[in-house]
Formats: structure tokens, sequence, C-alpha cells
């Protein structure tokens, strides 16, 4: 089975995996820096494939976007 692709507003290209019913997870692909997202799907359709791209950026959009992560402290650094 296939990931919807999707591209956000800001260029960015994601992957939406359906992990069970109450969760999606948005997975940046390559060239993407920004996290995972997980999200709840909404409540009248249980299919990425069958949402629009307007609607999946309302989905990214509710979650307060994709969460960035800290860059590990270098152990060279004082």
């Amino acid at each position: 089975m296939g990931y919807r692709k999707f591209t956000d507003r800001d260029g960015r290209s994601w992957e939406i995996r359906d992990n069970s019913r109450s969760e999606w997870m948005f997975a940046p692909l390559p060239g993407n820096p920004e996290g995972r997202t997980a999200v709840s799907p909404p409540g009248y359709d249980n299919d990425p494939f069958e949402l629009s791209d307007e609607e999946l950026q309302r989905l990214l959009d509710a979650t307060g976007g994709p969460t960035r992560r800290r860059p590990k402290k270098s152990p060279f650094l004082d």
C-alpha cells in the first residue's frame, strides 16, 4: 500500500501515513527539514486519499505546524 504525498503551502513535501483510525502521521520527505507531526483525522473521512490539499493543510495548521527538533549540543563546544 502506498501513502498519500502532499506539498504544503510553504513547499514542504510530506507523506501522510494512516497509523490508526485515530491518528495520521505527517512524515517529512527528503528535502523537508521539519519533524514528524501526528494529527487526528477528520471525523468525516478515514482515507487520506479522499481529502483535498486544502483539507490536509487545515489538518497540519490545526496542530500548530510541524515541531522542529532542537539540534543536539555539541560535545566540542565550551
